[in-house]
Formats: C-alpha cells, sequence, structure tokens
C-alpha cells in the first residue's frame, strides 16, 4: 500500500490552486501586511485571531445548463415535445376549470348572501374535489336534528354552506323513498295472481298462450304417475319484452333432475365470440348483405330420448285428472331441462343439412351453403335461437332464410341490428360492434353510473395479491363474482380495452377483499368515462390480418408466473385477443415470450382452418413480437442449455413457421400494442396502444 509523503510547511505555503480551493481547507483571507520589514506580497495567509470581519464571498454565477427538450415523435420517443412526467402532469390537470373553458366562465356568479342569514367565520377548503370525510359533520347533523334550537340552525346553516358527505346524506334521507316494487322476472304464480283484475287477466291469457303453444308442439302427455318414478317440478317465469308483449314461460326445475335416469349428456355448442367478429370483419371487407331472425320456442323443437315426468302446472290442470295422480310425461324438450339445449342442437344440424348447409368443424355454429348454379354462397351463423344469415348476393340469402322460416316459427329481423346483445350498425362499408346499452344496466346495477372516470382500467404498476383470510366473505364473495362477470361479457363481446384489468382480477373471484373490490369498481369508472365506444371495421380500408403478441415475465406476485397476451386484427379492427396466466413458471422473459408467441401461433393456425373452409387462401399471417431471442428460437430449430427445457408443447411454432401458417416480425417494444394485454400501463402508452385496437368513440 501506497503512503502519502508527510505535509510539510512549504506544502502548506504554496498558492493556492483551484483544486485546493474546492477542497475542504481552513478558511484564509488576503490580509494587507502593514509591517515595514515585510512588504506585502499578496498572499493569502492564516486568518488572525483578532481582525476585521472577512469579505464576503462573490455571488455563485447562474448555471448556464440549458433543459434538454426531448424530440419531436421518433421510433425511440413515443412521449412528443414534452417531457413523460409532464405529459402525465398535464393529463392529470384536466379537470382545472379554467383550462377546460378559458379565463372567462359562462358560469353565473355566485349571489350575495341575503341579509339576516348566518355566515360562518371560515369555510375550509377541500382539494382534488374531495368535500372532506364527512366524519366530523355527522355528528353535527345528528345534533341539529335532535335539537330544535338555535344553535341547531346554526350548525345547519354552516353545514350547507360548507356541504360535505354528511350533509348530503342527509339531504337524500329526507327524500320520498318509493317501496321497490317486484319485477315480472321476480314473480310467482301467486303474485300474479294477486294482480288487479286488469292486469291479472291479461297475465293468465299470456300464461293460456303458454300452454297451447306446448299443446301444439306436442311437448307432453297426461298419464298417470307410475308407481317409484321420480316426478320433477316446475315453474313459471314472467317477463315484459322490449316491444310490451308479456311473456310468460313455463320452466322446468332441472336441477332436481338425476344424472343417468333423466339426462346423460348435457353440452352442446355453440358459436364463438370471435367467429362472429371475424364473419362480420368478413361483411365489411366484401360488402355482404347480412339479414337475422330469431326462433320462437326453440327448445321445444328437441326430442328426447328419456324418460321423463313432471308435474302438472300451477292454474292449470286437466279437468277430471287429479293434481297429485295425473303427471305429464315429457315428449320434447322443455326450457330448465338440463339436455334441452343438445336436444335442440340435434334438430337444428340435422334440419341445416337438409336445406344444403355444411357445418364447418372448425367452428360447431356455422353453416355455409353453396350455390353452384349461381355462383353464390351463404352463410349462416346460429346461436341457440338466434341466427344471421349473410352472402354476397340479397336474393340469395332472402331464400334459405325463407325455406328456414317455413320449417320453424320463427320472428324476422329485417337488417341485421342486434346479437347477442351486441348493437350492430353499418353505415357503407364500415360495421360498429358496441355494448353500451348493456354497459349502462352494469354501471347502474353497480352503483357506478355517477362515479369519477378514470384514464385506465386500474392503476399504473398496481399488483393484486391473494386473501390472507382462509375463510370468504359471502356477501362481498357474491357481489364481487357479479361485477367481474359482468365485465367479463363485455370483455369477451366488444371491449379489448379491458381485457387485462378483468382477466387479473377475475383470479380473485374464489376468495376477494375489500381492496379486490376497490380494484374491480374502479374498472368501472374506466368504462364511465368511455361509455360510447365501439369496435370498428372499416372495410374499404382493405387490411388483412395481423397478430401481435407479448407477455409480462413473473408478473403474478403470488405464483411468479407470467402473463401472455396476443390478438388478431382484420380491417382494422380486433377480432381475437386473449390475455392469460402461463401454466409454469419461465425461467427467462425469452422463454415467457416464446410461450406466448407459440399460444398465438395456434390461434393463428385456427384462423387459417376456418377461413379455408370458407373458401379463403390465405398467406402466412404476420406476428409480431418485441423479444429477439424468442423470435430466433421459433425460426431456428436449436437447442440450447438456456432453452432445452422448454416443453415441447411450445414447439408447436416451428412447425407453424416451417409450414408457411405464420411469419415472425420483430417490433419494438415501445410500439407495441400487445403491451396493454399483459400489464397495467400508465395513460400516455395506455392511450397510445387504444388507438390501435380499432375502437371509435359513438357519438
Amino acid at each position: 500500500m501506497r503512503v502519502p509523503p508527510p505535509r510539510t510547511s512549504a506544502w502548506q505555503d504554496r498558492p493556492p490552486t483551484p483544486d485546493r480551493i474546492k477542497g475542504k481547507q481552513r478558511q484564509t483571507v488576503p490580509v494587507e501586511d502593514t509591517h515595514p520589514e515585510h512588504p506585502s506580497s499578496g498572499l493569502p495567509l492564516p486568518l488572525p485571531k483578532k481582525c476585521q470581519p472577512a469579505a464576503l464571498p462573490p455571488p455563485r454565477e447562474k448555471s448556464t445548463r440549458v433543459k434538454k427538450v426531448p424530440e419531436r415523435y421518433t421510433d425511440s420517443n413515443v412521449y412528443g415535445e414534452k417531457h413523460p412526467v409532464q405529459v402525465e402532469k398535464d393529463i392529470k390537470r384536466q379537470r382545472d376549470w379554467r383550462k377546460v373553458v378559458g379565463e372567462e366562465s359562462s358560469r353565473p356568479r355566485r349571489q350575495a348572501i341575503p341579509r339576516g342569514v348566518p355566515v360562518p367565520d371560515s369555510v375550509p377548503y377541500y382539494s382534488s374535489g374531495e368535500e372532506g370525510s364527512g366524519n366530523d359533520s355527522k355528528g353535527e347533523v345528528d345534533d341539529a336534528l335532535g335539537s330544535p334550537s338555535s344553535s341547531g340552525d346554526e350548525k345547519m346553516t354552516r353545514l350547507s354552506w360548507q356541504g360535505g358527505v354528511a350533509f348530503f346524506d342527509f339531504l337524500i334521507s329526507k327524500a320520498i323513498v318509493t317501496p321497490k316494487e317486484k319485477g315480472p322476472k321476480e314473480w310467482t304464480y301467486r303474485d300474479m295472481m294477486g294482480l288487479p283484475a286488469g292486469q291479472l287477466e291479461e297475465w293468465r291469457a299470456a300464461c293460456q298462450r303458454e300452454i297451447e303453444t306446448l299443446l301444439k308442439r306436442n311437448v307432453f302427455d297426461i298419464v298417470e304417475c307410475p308407481s317409484g318414478r321420480r316426478v320433477i317440478k316446475n315453474c313459471w317465469v314472467f317477463d315484459v319484452k322490449p316491444d310490451g308483449r308479456k311473456r310468460a314461460r313455463l320452466v322446468a326445475k332441472g336441477f332436481s333432475q338425476v344424472e343417468g335416469m333423466d339426462f346423460n349428456q348435457i353440452f352442446s355448442p355453440v358459436v364463438r365470440f370471435e367467429t362472429v367478429r371475424l364473419i362480420l370483419a368478413l361483411a365489411a371487407l366484401e360488402g355482404w348483405y347480412t339479414s337475422g331472425l330469431d326462433v320462437r320456442n326453440a327448445y321445444l323443437y328437441g326430442e328426447l330420448d328419456e324418460e321423463i315426468y313432471m308435474e302438472q302446472p300451477e292454474g292449470f290442470h286437466a279437468k277430471g285428472m287429479e293434481r297429485e295422480k295425473h303427471v305429464l310425461r315429457l315428449r320434447r324438450a322443455l326450457y330448465g331441462l338440463k339436455q334441452a339445449g343438445l336436444a335442440w342442437w340435434w334438430v337444428l344440424k340435422k334440419l341445416m343439412e337438409e336445406l344444403g348447409f355444411v357445418n364447418l368443424d372448425s367452428d360447431a355454429g356455422l353453416f355455409m351453403c353453396l350455390d353452384e348454379a349461381s355462383q353464390t354462397f351463404v352463410i349462416a351463423v346460429v346461436y341457440v335461437d338466434d341466427a344471421i344469415f349473410l352472402g354476397p348476393k340479397k336474393p340469395a340469402v332472402d331464400t334459405m332464410k325463407q325455406r328456414f322460416m317455413k320449417r320453424w316459427e320463427s320472428r324476422d329481423l329485417g337488417e341485421l341490428t342486434e346479437f347477442l346483445h351486441m348493437r350492430i350498425g353499418r353505415a357503407g362499408q364500415n360495421i360498429f360492434l358496441d355494448q353500451a346499452q348493456y354497459l349502462q344496466t352494469v354501471l347502474e346495477r353497480c352503483g357506478m353510473q355517477n362515479a369519477k372516470a378514470v384514464p385506465t382500467p386500474l392503476p399504473a404498476g398496481y399488483a393484486p395479491t391473494k386473501s390472507l383470510d382462509k375463510a370468504a366473505n359471502p356477501e362481498l364473495r357474491s357481489r364481487y363474482q357479479t361485477i367481474i362477470g359482468s365485465l367479463l361479457y363485455l370483455m369477451l363481446g366488444t371491449r379489448p380495452d379491458i381485457s387485462f384489468a378483468v382477466t387479473k382480477m377475475a383470479q380473485f373471484a374464489a376468495n376477494p377483499t375489500e381492496d379486490h373490490l376497490k380494484h374491480a369498481l374502479y374498472i368501472c369508472r374506466y368504462l364511465v368515462g368511455t361509455p360510447n365506444y365501439r369496435l370498428t371495421y372499416n372495410g374499404a380500408a382493405g387490411q388483412g390480418l395481423n397478430a401481435c403478441t407479448d407477455s409480462d415475465w413473473a408478473s403474478d406476485v403470488n405464483t411468479q408466473h407470467s402473463t401472455s397476451g396476443y390478438f388478431i386484427k382484420l380491417t382494422g379492427g380486433l377480432i381475437s385477443w386473449t390475455t392469460k396466466a402461463q401454466k409454469t413458471v419461465a425461467l427467462s422473459s425469452t422463454e415467457a415470450e416464446y410461450m406466448a408467441l407459440s399460444d398465438c401461433s395456434r390461434q393463428v393456425v385456427w384462423m387459417h382452418t376456418l377461413m379455408g373452409e370458407l373458401g379463403y387462401s390465405l398467406k402466412p399471417i404476420p406476428i409480431c413480437g418485441d423479444n429477439q431471442g424468442s423470435i430466433f428460437i421459433a425460426s431456428n430449430p436449436v437447442t440450447e442449455r438456456r432453452s432445452k427445457h422448454i416443453d415441447i408443447r411450445y414447439h408447436y411454432v416451428r412447425e407453424v413457421i416451417s409450414q408457411g401458417y405464420a411469419r415472425v416480425f420483430f417490433i419494438n417494444g415501445d410500439n407495441n400494442p400487445a403491451d396493454m394485454f399483459t400489464k397495467n400501463l400508465g395513460s400516455v402508452k395506455f392511450l397510445k396502444f387504444r388507438g390501435e385496437l380499432g375502437l371509435d368513440f359513438l357519438g
């Protein structure tokens, strides 16, 4: 170790250098030497004990550094002219009233307080739009209500001036509350019998029409109950249709059925949401004509193979036949039976084959009929009792639709405007999908229709954790599951922007906490600000199929599993999207990206198969990812030390690429829209990527 040389007096007497001045040294000042024998040398000497005060140091010069302003939008800068922090601050300051309406506001000035009205000495100011917690004013409200004295009046005057949660609660408690009446869906037959005479006759007529329909379809026979046979029960379900029609339906209580005796198989295939969106996107791209219909009492056409007995309906029994001894022997399916959906499906498939339709293997709810004479085709999309008929030529579509309606009693809906609670609009070559009405119903049931809007579905960086309590709160769980279930239906239909948030929060539906409920309602607050957004398929743009994929490595703080996300886009709008947790732990970000890429490739192969059955021959679909390592492993059949452990199922993507189903491209992570399907993003990135999903504002 090198030892520095000792400091000498000569070293101390050296003139100061800039480096020594900056260091920590004893304070020295230049003084004038008045001794005649020692002329002044101008060098700094040690400060004597008794001398005049030292002169103040010169003022520090102002820094000449210039604030660096980011360049305009480039590949490496996605934030624009402002710094990202400043952009976020500007977004949060949008609540500033003057910035919204300008310096001169049209809002009327507050009127002067009339004389005689007591004014509080001080009115507290609540920042950020909050009006206090209300804890302090609650007691004052109670005091004011309890005593009619002048002091109570003064307190109420002060509270009315200040406002606050407690005061508004007090006003609401004074409002006239109308007792909540049961809706028709909640009625029992006894409730219906308690209605006034005029309404009672209308509802009894609806019940009579239902019985006549069942007799017309030969749904049951009245027989004596065999000894030892189980008899299932039934109930009446009432409803009012949107056009005002009163509807009564006899429903079997299928929960009392016994497996192996009353039913065997119950699975019934239905068309997938992504298939419906794909067909509608093709209709916009190709200019197809679309038309819809609704099959009346579809389940009543299904034939039963099992021997099922049901009691006679309440209020209606055959004359001369006691209700206890005589029961209904069901010949056809009835709403409520576990196998009713499957029975209807087999009858539907048989009839469609008789009409010349072929059931596609890619989706059981999709049928196609080729007319070689007219060189055209008709596609039918069926979801239980709702159907869409579409094709390039309107006469051919109407002909097949009329043939379908002759076999079954149906209601012609004309030009397609709604399907699966999705409102469908059309303007030229553009087709729009939205669930604005259903969203409004969800917000009202959750009590969030007047909540304050937020810019993102979840706070940036929020990572929910599982509950530490073993037993879940039943009330909390029921409410949480209702909210998440409603949001899931929105996400699966037309709102890909909430895919990650809803999927993530759905993982805690079994044992939610108050924090989980709070953030589930946070998603509702985002939807409050975006209620009129719709998916748009722009046929005039002529954009083809493309996919993007991404993953977030070890993002789950509970299991350390990664999150995969991808979407497929056609003619400018999303037709398929997915957010899901990976099955196994990924040891690196490359492995996580490789697993997400493999999941996306399987969806691409299904898209090739479906489009092939529709008569389209596709070129390789481009898949964009933001990880070079995963792209290299997918494109090259190599086995390395750090990737040899990957499950063989994920190497399927190599075969997809080699057979020409897909091509993999690299995209910068800052420009990958699939990033919003794997994590909570800040408002800047989220709003940027949301604009690339095909979501437009419905004016």
